[in-house]
């Protein structure tokens, strides 16, 4: 749930909270719900660790009325076809390649959003409940829960928001097949010996966004965004205490007769340790390409799908549609 979604997103390093206004809003921040004009939805699809992993998206967002909107979407993470070689070697002592068997392991996340007005000018509030499952083949399972909020201001053409995540904390309770678990218990010795934990807690995140987008010669825009985003909890982010971790954002999208896009990002600033013991601030560039005809919207991003591992960059495809035209 903290990968991302939207290549147009994710071109310009996640910095989207102010200004996020379409079905994808459903994770960014739920209030840009009501900024849709009827009816969309999105796709996305993209490959992790060479193949190895894949990550797929789907949303669908409906304007209620001028007051309140609605979205759900489905995220799932997953690699599949997982060799099982836990029963390769029968009781004899013998290799026998036919009791390998396959598994896959997936991360779901279905959420629902609601948006509305406030009775202030310019502010809109969202809100998101979340559903978390994980599988683990035959040998483990889970359920978790979570709630976010969002908030958007609009004024002067400035725009800002706020997206509370995991407000709650997001709470995962594992199942876990004990019998699968003593067939591999003493499989290397030292190691797996005790049950894992059975419950998992995501920790509350924020992200404060400020955003403006500038009309060029009625042909051109330029939009540029800022994030800043917050955990509370040591990280290597460049300014990090003991109770909170910041990490900003930049992202700029220029933009020509609606039709066509080139994005630009830096995010993820790290602290990240040599091996001399000094310490270098790391970044991640992203870039990325759109194009907008008729209501429908294809993106490409460039980038590290994995914000917080060191996997290599990423090519990220998504499109979205905007039903109203078809109407």
């Amino acid at each position: 749930m903290n990968i991302g979604v939207d290549a147009a997103a994710l071109g310009m390093s996640n910095a989207v909270t102010a200004y996020s206004d379409d079905v994808n809003s459903g994770y960014w921040n739920p209030a840009g719900l009501l900024k849709i004009e009827d009816s969309e939805v999105s796709l996305m699809h993209a490959s992790y660790f060479a193949n190895i992993a894949q990550y797929d998206y789907a949303a669908y967002a409906k304007k209620i009325d001028d007051q309140s909107a609605w979205g759900i979407s489905l995220i799932r993470f997953g690699v599949d076809d997982i060799l099982n070689t836990t029963q390769l070697i029968d009781n004899e002592g013998n290799i026998d390649y036919n009791r390998i068997s396959l598994f896959s392991t997936a991360d779901y996340g279905l959420t629902f959003s609601y948006a509305r007005k406030m009775k202030f000018s310019g502010f809109q509030y969202g809100v998101n409940t979340k559903v978390i499952r994980r599988v683990i083949g035959e040998f483990a399972n889970s359920w978790g829960f979570g709630f976010d909020m969002g908030f958007q201001y609009d004024k002067n053409n400035w725009h800002y928001g706020l997206m509370l995540r995991d407000i709650t904390t997001t709470y995962n309770v594992w199942s876990i097949d004990e019998d699968k678990y003593q067939e591999i218990s003493g499989a290397v010795v030292g190691q797996n010996q005790d049950l894992p934990e059975s419950t998992e807690i995501t920790l509350p995140k924020a992200q404060f966004g400020m955003a403006r987008k500038f009309e060029i010669d009625y042909d051109y825009t330029l939009l540029t965004s800022f994030n800043i985003n917050m955990q509370f909890a040591r990280t290597n982010a460049i300014l990090a205490s003991e109770g909170l971790s910041i990490d900003p954002a930049l992202g700029f999208e220029f933009g020509y007769t609606d039709i066509v896009f080139l994005r630009a990002g830096v995010g993820n600033f790290q602290n990240v340790e040599q091996i001399d013991g000094s310490k270098k601030v790391n970044f991640q560039p992203n870039i990325g390409l759109g194009f907008k005809y008729k209501g429908i919207q294809i993106d490409y991003a460039l980038t590290d799908l994995g914000d917080q591992s060191a996997a290599l960059y990423s090519n990220i495809f998504s499109v979205k549609v905007d039903l109203s035209v078809f109407k």
